[in-house]
């Protein structure tokens, strides 16, 4: 997808209904993209729609499960079908799996790489075509901070990440020539109802969605190859400097209530 401007632009934002994935969907369409809607909560996603149309943009709610193959075509052929193409695929739908690793399960891996991993590939693999065809597009992946950061005890949900990261910076090399780009985002602490229940300290508090939304819209504009927001990335650099004092400082910060398992395990959005 050429640089610039988004208007009159097809975008495709999983995990829609709240958190992240809605403030990229109000951001989108103030821009002037076409903006469909995707996640389980049909109800909200009704809602936001009407948000949105009433303010003057075009959108589509689609009820669409990502870790359901059917449910993801289904979610490409309305798309396409209603308005011909699609230009921004946002691969956002996630679920926040925690366990220590005295209580690992491969269930429980299983489970975060189903959603956070299989689930964004689905749905930029069944995008990726139409995109082809066009001969542009623009494939955003939701990653986050976890994927170099790694905070007990969220095993699961870094695992899943990590891999979501790696093969991204793979299909970036691959689908450049094709005039496909690519934006891996790595958000941190993000104040979302995933993440509803973490306590933060203060010196790492959560950041708001809308902030977020801006900068990753900026960076769709620009083709940006990657996107760090909020900077707590400090841990990144310590880690790749001295590993043994960024291990301390994560395991301090853990300590302090950075992180505790949610209740029952995980939570998605």
């Amino acid at each position: 997808m050429a640089r610039g401007s988004l208007a009159g632009r097809v975008a495709v934002v999983t995990g829609a209904s709240s958190g992240i994935g809605e403030a990229l969907a109000r951001a989108l369409a103030a821009e002037g993209a076409r903006v469909a809607l995707a996640a389980r909560n049909a109800a909200r996603l009704g809602e936001l729609v009407a948000e949105l149309v009433e303010a003057g943009g075009q959108a589509l709610a689609i009820p669409t499960d990502v870790t359901d193959a059917a449910q993801v075509e289904a979610l490409i052929g309305r798309v396409c079908g209603a308005w011909g193409r699609i230009d921004v695929l946002v691969a956002n739908a996630g679920t926040y799996v925690q366990a220590p690793t005295a209580q690992l399960t491969v269930a429980a891996l299983e489970r975060g790489m189903e959603i956070n991993y299989f689930g964004a590939m689905r749905t930029a693999l069944a995008a990726l075509p139409i995109m082809r065809r066009q001969g542009s597009g623009h494939l955003v992946l939701m990653c986050s901070q976890a994927a170099f950061i790694p905070i007990p005890p969220d095993g699961p949900y870094v695992a899943s990440k990590a891999a979501l990261s790696g093969i991204a910076q793979v299909m970036r090399q691959e689908l450049a020539p094709e005039g496909i780009a690519v934006t891996v985002v790595y958000p941190g602490r993000i104040e979302t109802p995933l993440i509803a229940h973490l306590r933060m300290p203060w010196i790492s508090p959560k950041a708001a969605p809308d902030a977020l939304a801006r900068r990753v819209v900026r960076g769709i504009r620009a083709q940006k190859r990657q996107i760090i927001y909020p900077f707590t990335g400090y841990l990144y650099l310590v880690r790749d400097i001295w590993p043994a004092l960024g291990d301390w400082l994560i395991r301090v910060l853990h300590l302090e209530g950075w992180t505790e398992p949610a209740p029952g395990g995980d939570r998605s959005a």
